[in-house]
């Protein structure tokens, strides 16, 4: 069985547009994944008291018929491809993935939180999710992201000083979706 899941992606170590296109290649080329679309670029203030470089986030859209679990596996197994050391909460990283909603399902799981317990949080979770999927309705919330990134514009000092979107994406992003 075929679930819709979104992946939020982020990295600020590293040349990060080449490190995100090369995890959401990794992640397509799974036989039990397919690619659906692909949000911008963002670029994004880190969250926490941790001194770091800004962040290029973004969030893919994917067909799965892989398990939650098996997903977190593979998405575990691709930022260890790329040097993901797991040292400082919040800290820097090269690469970090997120399953942010697995199709409706909720799972509460020691090792796994679906729904992604911090989406309405998030603006470089919200932007992107509004921008591929303005109308996808939080599964515990139950509002859409539209209204939940609208929710946190008016949540926070001066949105765009914390995110921004950039001009172009991923390279791969006009063949997709």
């Amino acid at each position: 069985m075929w679930h819709r899941a979104f992946v939020g992606l982020g990295s600020n170590i590293g040349d990060s547009r080449i490190i995100l296109q090369g995890a959401i290649e990794q992640l397509a080329a799974h036989p039990s994944v397919r690619l659906v679309s692909l949000s911008s670029l963002y670029l994004t203030t880190p969250v926490g008291d941790v001194i770091q470089d800004d962040f290029l986030n973004q969030v893919v859209a994917i067909d799965s018929a892989l398990t939650p679990e098996n997903l977190l596996l593979l998405v575990q197994s691709i930022e260890a491809a790329f040097g993901r050391e797991r040292m400082v909460r919040w800290g820097p990283r090269t690469l970090d993935l997120d399953i942010l909603f697995f199709g409706d399902k909720i799972v509460a799981l020691p090792h796994l939180t679906i729904p992604h317990k911090e989406i309405p949080n998030r603006g470089f979770v919200l932007a992107p999710m509004k921008e591929i999927a303005p109308h996808l309705e939080h599964p515990v919330l139950g509002h859409s992201m539209t209204t939940l990134y609208s929710q946190w514009v008016s949540s926070v000092k001066r949105p765009q000083d914390h995110i921004s979107r950039l001009s172009s994406s991923c390279p791969m992003q006009a063949g997709v979706g």
